[in-house]
């Protein structure tokens, strides 16, 4: 059986990892790990985590 792992949608339960509020964005890290961020922690630390290669795999901002 072969198939792809996904995350799945964000939710209402999804919480920011930096403030607690609604999550807007999931980057996935190199070493696998996930952080959430709202919109506005989203923007604040996207361009770190671009240059870090994370992966921004949802944006719902």
């Amino acid at each position: 059986m072969t198939g792809t792992l996904t995350r799945p949608e964000l939710t209402a339960a999804d919480r920011c990892d930096r403030c607690g509020a609604a999550a807007k964005l999931r980057a996935v890290l190199k070493s696998g790990g996930e952080l959430l961020f709202c919109g506005h922690h989203g923007r604040e630390f996207e361009q770190g985590l671009r240059d870090s290669e994370a992966e921004i795999q949802q944006d719902e901002r």
